[in-house]
């Protein structure tokens, strides 16, 4: 069996064309709509380091706001359609990363993003990604992770569950492949509990079909 981390990877780079059209379901459209509103504001004047930024969905409404962000992705394919979108010049710039490891050389930022990454992570590397991304972040810095509910009649199903009660999807692409897709979905309790050492103020914000979690580094 293939670790996880590779079989993540492999599923995202085969969905890359079509990875922006699960924003097309007409039932979350309302809930798009007032996230595209909510999110830029919490970024205003900062430099941002997104996480996980995939075809560059959330960063083009991210920009608006942000001083600059650097967006990361381990996927070589979602950033070449996020390459083809329109950015303002010298304010966006993308990268391969391993978010479990983020480099050194990024430098410090004072906000982070992940859209859509926290569902990915394995219960018991969560503190491992959170001290990689506490690693490259300023005091202060707020951290924002945007993520699914698990919604009957619109998300795919669970199919399993794990022993370290770590949950799964079964889903199919337009090529006819299938994969199973590591889908966690957290408590706001879980949250607020992963975040404690790293951050204080943390706010969770249920909506219809998603969450939007945040806090802020405490000061060193």
């Amino acid at each position: 069996m293939q670790p996880i981390e590779t079989s993540l990877k492999q599923y995202y780079a085969a969905r890359a064309r079509e990875y922006e059209r699960i924003y097309a379901k007409p039932e979350r459209q309302a809930d798009l709509t007032r996230l595209k509103v909510l999110l830029p504001p919490m970024f205003a004047g900062r430099r941002v380091l997104e996480v996980a930024c995939g075809t560059g969905y959330w960063t083009q409404f991210i920009v608006q706001a942000a001083k600059n962000i650097v967006a990361l992705d381990v996927n070589p394919e979602t950033l070449a359609v996020a390459a083809e979108k329109s950015w303002p010049a010298g304010r966006v710039r993308f990268g391969t990363a391993d978010a479990y490891a983020l480099p050194a050389e990024l430098g410090m930022f004072d906000a982070a993003f992940a859209g859509f990454w926290w569902s990915h992570v394995l219960l018991h590397d969560r503190a491992r990604f959170l001290r990689s991304l506490d690693a490259r972040l300023a005091p202060g810095a707020r951290v924002v992770f945007l993520d699914n509910l698990l919604v009957a009649n619109s998300s795919t199903a669970i199919s399993h569950r794990d022993d370290e009660g770590n949950t799964y999807q079964r889903r199919r692409l337009e090529d006819g492949s299938e994969h199973v897709v590591l889908k966690n979905f957290p408590t706001a309790e879980e949250l607020a509990a992963d975040a404690a050492p790293y951050g204080r103020n943390t706010q969770y914000m249920p909506f219809g079909y998603y969450w939007l979690f945040s806090y802020e580094k405490a000061a060193a």
